[in-house]
């Protein structure tokens, strides 16, 4: 008996021990077909991308393109007018007169033309991610008796789709791809017995399409609307072709059939002439050389170019359950705390920023790729208070820090526009950009002061440059971008006004996303203010990294001089009273203390200014913040607060805003109060669908495992009770070091730090630790650190001995 009791612990232990190189298989998984586009299957390879949603008899299969924009540049954006009443409105700020200045803001200070047309319209100049088009596909069958054994599936592994059902003996077999080799989509379309395959292929738009065949091929093109009714609009093609294997292939008039064949490939190929001048042959020249490969062949390129970037990183929570549908692994989230479904959620999130966007394509959108709909929602644009950039955090950390350029290089590409912005509205040097942009370069205040007058957004673009090379190291690159961050600060340099209580330097007019406050003595809801907290953290964060980049190339100029004489200048942080921090220059009254909105506490996170370490009374206000704002809000809000808890080192309160991010939800009305979540397909519910809550709750969820940002690696710094044995492998650090852990009973075993440049990195000692190990010697501490040394490619295999 003893024996066996034995036997049993060894096997239990066993059980909870991450396998050493075995991956897992994660995938989505689910047992009918998709009642609501958001249960269908997001597939993508960067720029074009396809949702199926698996249906028996009729099946749908929404088509995208990243570059599918209306409108065009505005030049009319520039309201020549504003900078005449920036003045009065300064004025009427310095005394106290917010009412006022925000009112003669809606009068006279916003961009001028058509605008962004209050994010409404598709028709406007500002313009519109859209839709490519629905794919539709009409089966028959020989058989007549009912459908079992449905699975549909989503494979992380893989970036394969897969359709698989019975109809009486014979089994039905679907797999869509995005290829990341052949850049093209592919449906292959087969059957266990021969000659059962059998559908007919149609496209269609809502609008500005003109549908044909010819030789056997569906053709979809037209237009979008620039915004002022000329042929400049972006021009798209789509073109589909079957190869089939047995059977006969005909063509109607807008249809394409195929009857009785063994299988078939509907190969769809399709682009714009956003970024390719030359878009028709591209379509064209991807179409003939898909045909000229098997689906296999085709299958296996695009298994192996994906997965260069996908198994980078690797997180072990326990065994996933590769049999329970998703939508029920979700639903059970909320009470059984399945640790293996937080990581398939985790690589979720890396699966959809590898599959929305690469490094030559636009950034990711408000719905990152994925939209099914001409007006989708506030416009599917670049929002720049927080929106976009949350799209962005995982990148570096996650392993995937090529995909950072789409947004490096579309912040460098709105210089000259923020350049005019600044010259116009505020007669000031350098450049900026408000809260929203698109494509065109869009960098002027948006026409309602509750987001309009956020003049930031264009400096919290700047900290991803600098992220970028905090990662990487890479000094060529940050010389790249070093004007970019310089003309970034001259604005704020010489924008920026004295307020009369202290002296301070702040920027007016301004306000604090999207949260308003009540002056003393008055109901008016208020948006318009003076340096809000979110600006002074971003520009404080903004000259510091400016004067680090320019001592790391040895610049030396006017700019750093002033930064210099500037910093000290700026407003501190303040506490309330209350002992929460306070979100305005003054501590106004909220109008919602539960806004979504906890814009203040940009300095925990994903800045770096207030830290438990560093600035423990900072630290102690934010967490009181937070207990204010409340653990709810739209998605991406609850998704922000798993990063805010982790950088406070509070697992399990970052678990507990896990949960409420993936609470289960449905429904696609716009709802800023309610209806936020997660929905079946496991896209992050605002609602509608945002991509920015699923890639912040990726980033929230490395956050809690390893953390860079103090000078040294904290591993495991917000582990939570729920997760007491697990592993990660690939995860990436400042300073230029990819990292591995192994934990069991809440404490951490075992580190490896791989060096991609030489560098020496610093890891903080677990209380808990009474030694730590290097390939098998001690290490001298100092102070609960031990210190590193490793050249480019070296590894070092840490053990920390209880």
């Amino acid at each position: 008996m003893k024996i066996l009791s034995i036997l049993l612990a060894a096997a239990a232990l066993l059980s909870c021990t991450p396998p050493a190189e075995t991956a897992q298989e994660l995938a989505l998984r689910f047992n009918t077909p998709a009642a609501a586009w958001e249960e269908t299957l997001p597939l993508g390879n960067g720029r074009i991308g396809m949702m199926p949603d698996g249906g028996i008899d009729k099946e749908l299969i929404v088509l995208n393109d990243i570059t599918m924009w209306s409108g065009s540049e505005d030049p009319e954006a520039l309201n020549p007018e504003a900078l005449n009443y920036l003045p009065k409105i300064r004025e009427l700020l310095l005394t106290g007169k917010n009412g006022e200045a925000q009112r003669m803001m809606y009068d006279h200070f916003q961009c001028g033309g058509l605008g962004s047309s209050g994010g409404k319209s598709k028709d406007a100049p500002y313009g519109c991610f859209q839709m490519l088009g629905d794919l539709h596909i009409n089966y028959s069958y020989p058989q007549t008796e009912d459908t079992g054994n449905y699975v549909r599936t989503l494979s992380l592994n893989d970036a394969v789709a897969s359709t698989v059902f019975m109809k009486g003996e014979t089994t039905f077999t679907r797999e869509y791809i995005s290829s990341h080799a052949d850049d093209v989509l592919a449906v292959h379309v087969a059957a266990d017995k021969k000659g059962s395959v059998s559908f007919e292929v149609s496209l269609s738009r809502p609008e500005r399409a003109t549908l044909s065949v010819q030789e056997n091929t569906l053709i979809m093109e037209g237009q979008l609307n620039d915004g002022y009714d000329t042929d400049k609009g972006v021009h798209y093609l789509t073109k589909v072709q079957i190869v089939n294997k047995g059977g006969e292939l005909t063509a109607g008039s807008n249809t394409l059939a195929i009857a009785n064949a063994d299988e078939a490939v509907i190969l769809i190929s399709t682009s714009t002439d956003m970024l390719d001048k030359e878009y028709t042959s591209t379509v064209d020249s991807l179409l003939e050389q898909a045909k000229k490969r098997s689906f296999g062949k085709m299958k296996q390129a695009h298994i192996a170019a994906y997965k260069e970037k996908f198994d980078r990183v690797e997180l072990w929570l326990g065994e996933q359950d590769n049999t329970t549908p998703t939508n029920e692994r979700l639903a059970g989230f909320q009470t059984d705390d399945d640790p293996a479904f937080a990581a398939l959620y985790f690589q979720y999130g890396r699966y959809l920023m590898i599959s929305g966007t690469d490094e030559n394509s636009l950034p990711l959108n408000l719905q990152g790729l994925w939209a099914n709909q001409v007006q989708t929602p506030w416009n599917g644009d670049y929002h720049l208070n927080i929106n976009v950039q949350m799209n962005y955090w995982p990148v570096e950390v996650c392993n995937l820090s090529e995909l950072h350029k789409p947004l490096i290089d579309f912040t460098q590409s709105i210089v000259p526009s923020g350049e005019a912005t600044a010259q116009t509205f505020y007669g000031a040097n350098g450049w900026l950009a408000h809260m929203m942009s698109n494509p065109w370069k869009f960098t002027a205040p948006g026409e309602h002061a509750s987001w309009g007058a956020t003049n930031t957004g264009g400096a919290w673009l700047c900290e991803h440059l600098w992220e970028h090379y905090a990662f990487t190291q890479d000094k060529e690159y940050l010389r790249t971008v070093y004007p970019t961050l310089a003309g970034a600060a001259q604005f704020f340099l010489s924008s920026m006004i004295s307020e009369p209580r202290n002296g301070w330097l702040v920027t007016a007019p301004s306000s604090s996303p999207e949260n308003a406050f009540y002056m003393p003595g008055s109901d008016d809801r208020i948006f318009v203010c003076m340096g809000p907290t979110m600006d002074v953290q971003i520009v404080n964060e903004l000259f510091t990294n400016v004067l680090s980049a320019a001592a790391i190339l040895g610049i030396e100029d006017e700019t750093t001089t002033n930064i210099r004489e500037t910093l000290p200048k700026l407003p501190p942080m303040q506490i309330s009273p209350e002992g929460y921090l306070q979100e305005w220059l003054e501590d106004y009254k909220e109008v919602d203390p539960k806004h979504r909105h906890v814009s203040h506490l940009y300095g925990l996170y994903p800045s770096n200014q207030i830290s438990p370490n560093t600035t423990p009374e900072l630290a102690a206000a934010a967490r009181e913040t937070l207990e204010r704002r409340g653990d709810a809000g739209t998605g991406w809000s609850r998704a922000w607060k798993i990063n805010f808890w982790a950088r406070l080192y509070d697992g399990n309160r970052a678990f507990k805003l896990l949960k409420s991010l993936l609470e289960p939800t449905s429904g696609s009305e716009v709802n800023m109060h309610r209806g936020s979540g997660t929905y079946a397909n496991l896209f992050c519910a605002h609602p509608p669908f945002q991509i920015d809550g699923n890639l912040g709750g990726t980033a929230g969820i490395a956050e809690m495992l390893i953390q860079s940002q103090d000078g040294y690696i904290q591993l495991l710094p917000a582990l939570p009770d729920k997760w007491p044995t697990g592993s990660f492998k690939g995860l990436r650090v400042r300073g230029g070091a990819e990292a591995a852990a192994s934990w069991s009973d809440n404490r951490l075993s075992s580190a490896t730090i791989k060096a991609l440049n030489d560098n020496t990195f610093k890891v903080k000692i677990p209380g808990y630790a009474t030694m730590v190990k290097q390939n098998g010697k001690e290490l001298t501490a100092e102070n609960g650190y031990v210190s590193v040394v490793l050249k480019a490619g070296q590894e070092a295999k840490l053990e920390f001995i209880p």
